[in-house]
């Protein structure tokens, strides 16, 4: 199978995952009277979108047409020969690698009107801003918050078939890895956090992941009070006396999962108490997940476990994940969590207690919310060595 392929069964003349993408930014550029639409992923400003929506990995700029065209201007023609699936592709350099230039150009390209309303990204720079409006002043150029850009994001949150499908693959090798991690620590062939933090990369890989999907946070029962270790791991014991966490994710086809063990040996009362906490509010949080419910609910429900006991859970209950490794939906008790659990959202349950007397604990575990309700898609548990 080739790597550029998403891995989904396709009749012939049917459309593509990318080209049944498209169209949702193309009817969202006709109600917005929007004529095209720049996504840039480039060192500075990236934005995976441009993976979701052409299967580039990187370093390239997409431009949408509202007649229902896309053009993609990548760094590496070579990459993009390989990986994407757009309508017409053009080189970087040919625009000197200049974004503005490629503006220009992709708007005569698709015959764009002048005065045409074309966006580029919230996340340009006034001063980049500028220079757009000077050397494209004959168009009408737009960089705002309630953008193309904005919509992608929000329609990234829910998960495709063919996502959904990729995921699966991802858990079954990240489930994979997690049963080698405990059999080897369990053996004692991994003793250091960086013992564990390579394993899991060599694996990752050989697995057909492109590698791991964040740096992996392997701390020891000296250092697991933290809710992130700094350093993210280091040669120090791992999984010796107390409480050990070890969180990590692997990038599949772009997609990371993000799972979270806690390595458990000769816990005293209080670290007892903290597991046995930490185990009830992601059993509860996980009982009450249904389409329609409320993310910031679901939250709530978990923090009043911990509340009850007179603790309190520092960080949010969990996240999206999809091309990075935190996106929407939010699972947190904000107030301003608006968020509502749609079947084909994929995102984390990850409850978790620290303490610097003590240490920590965090259990997580990818979720998949289907109509039937949750599917959990990964193995992470808490391993009493």
């Amino acid at each position: 199978m080739r790597a550029n392929r998403i891995p989904i069964k396709q009749e012939e003349g049917e459309a593509s995952p990318f080209e049944l993408r498209r169209q949702k930014i193309y009817d969202w550029m006709a109600r917005e009277g929007i004529s095209m639409v720049m996504f840039e992923d480039f060192e500075g400003r990236r934005d995976p979108s441009i993976r979701w929506l052409s299967g580039q990995p990187s370093d390239a700029l997409l431009f949408l047409w509202a007649g229902g065209k896309s053009l993609l201007v990548p760094w590496d023609a070579n990459m993009a020969a390989l990986y994407a699936q757009t309508d017409a592709v053009i080189p970087y350099a040919e625009f000197e690698r200049q974004a503005v230039k490629a503006l220009r150009a992709a708007a005569l390209f698709f015959k764009v009107p002048p005065g045409s309303r074309i966006e580029i990204s919230p996340s340009t720079s006034y001063t980049s801003f500028l220079k757009y409006l000077e050397e494209a002043d004959d168009y009408d150029i737009l960089c705002r918050i309630d953008c193309a850009h904005s919509e992608t994001e929000q329609l990234r949150a829910v998960k495709d078939e063919a996502e959904q499908q990729i995921y699966r693959k991802a858990a079954e090798i990240t489930n994979e890895i997690t049963d080698l991690l405990e059999k080897n620590v369990r053996a004692g062939t991994l003793g250091s956090e960086s013992d564990v933090a390579l394993f899991i990369e060599g694996e990752s890989r050989k697995r057909g992941c492109e590698g791991t999907g964040f740096e992996t946070l392997a701390a020891g029962a000296e250092r697991s009070f933290g809710i992130h270790a700094f350093p993210a791991y280091t040669a120090e014991p791992f999984a010796g006396p107390g409480l050990s966490i070890l969180d990590y994710g692997l990038k599949y086809m772009g997609y990371t999962t993000d799972v979270t063990l806690t390595f458990v040996r000769d816990p005293s009362p209080a670290q007892e108490k903290m597991l046995t906490l930490t185990e009830k509010a992601y059993a509860k949080s996980l009982s009450l997940l249904k389409d329609g419910v409320s993310a910031r609910e679901i939250a709530l429900a978990a923090d009043a476990v911990f509340s009850k006991a007179r603790k309190s859970m520092p960080h949010s209950l969990g996240h999206g994940i999809g091309l990075e490794a935190h996106e929407a939906p939010a699972l947190s008790s904000r107030t301003d969590n608006s968020w509502l659990l749609r079947a084909g959202m994929i995102f984390t349950l990850e409850p978790g207690l620290y303490d610097p007397r003590h240490g920590g604990c965090r259990l997580e575990n990818d979720i998949l919310l289907t109509p039937e309700g949750a599917e959990v898609l990964t193995n992470s548990r808490i391993v009493r060595l």
